[in-house]
């Protein structure tokens, strides 16, 4: 019987991980070598014990995010394959995974593709990647019916940023963040600019940028907190 392939998982979060501890542990082709909740332990763990694939969270609530782990990973050892997931909507990860080396992208709410599948087919040599972005439900429309400015600004609300500081951000005038805004209300039937903060936030339809990279903020699993789990 061929070896198995050893299998790292990474999240901060414990029900994230004991899903992909089950996944990984009812296959025959599969060892589960270590489920941590920290990217840093990540790295260090790969450094010192072989590992064949890495399945981890692009978000991670302390230290660095996925993304950037995983990054530094191939860096190390190129050999080591690596699954990145995520349980948000945001599609802005795909391109920058791809970019990184990332072999896959899984989403965990919105894939149609079983993750074993993704497993299998990314230790085949293959490169698993979503055809579509996820189009989940936002107020009254979905979220392909935003553009892609629309998505821009929200991202940007999301930080509780004046549309002053929305529109230095991305170089448009406080009037055209203003309108931008007023579209999506108008859109999606929620009453104001924290409705559609909040709920953006909630359903993890879009993450900024300094949210993925925690620059000044978040919330560990063991540790209490106050913010919205993504």
């Amino acid at each position: 019987m061929p070896e198995k392939k050893k299998v790292l998982v990474v999240d901060d979060q414990y029900v994230a991980r004991s899903f992909f501890e089950i996944h990984v542990e009812m296959t025959r082709k599969y060892e589960l070598v270590a489920s941590l909740a920290s990217a840093e332990q990540a790295i260090a763990y790969c450094l010192q014990n072989p590992v064949d694939l890495v399945i981890m969270d692009v978000m991670m609530k302390y230290g660095l995010d996925g993304l950037t782990c995983a990054r530094t990973i191939k860096n190390n050892d190129p050999r080591v394959r690596i699954i990145l997931t995520t349980s948000t909507a945001e599609a802005k990860w795909i391109e920058k995974a791809r970019q990184a080396g990332i072999e896959s992208f899984w989403f965990k709410e919105y894939s149609d593709i079983p993750l074993t599948e993704v497993m299998d087919r990314t230790m085949s040599g293959e490169s698993v990647y979503p055809g579509t972005a996820p189009n989940p439900d936002f107020g009254e429309v979905r979220k392909i019916d935003l553009s892609e400015r629309e998505l821009e600004v929200l991202r940007e609300l999301t930080r509780n940023l004046t549309n002053e500081e929305i529109g230095e951000n991305l170089h448009i005038s406080p009037h055209t963040v203003k309108r931008h805004i007023e579209n999506m209300l108008a859109k999606t039937g929620y009453r104001n600019r924290i409705d559609l903060a909040v709920n953006a936030k909630l359903l993890g339809l879009v993450v900024h940028e300094e949210d993925r990279t925690h620059a000044g903020n978040g919330n560990g699993e063991e540790k209490p907190g106050t913010g919205i789990e993504t």
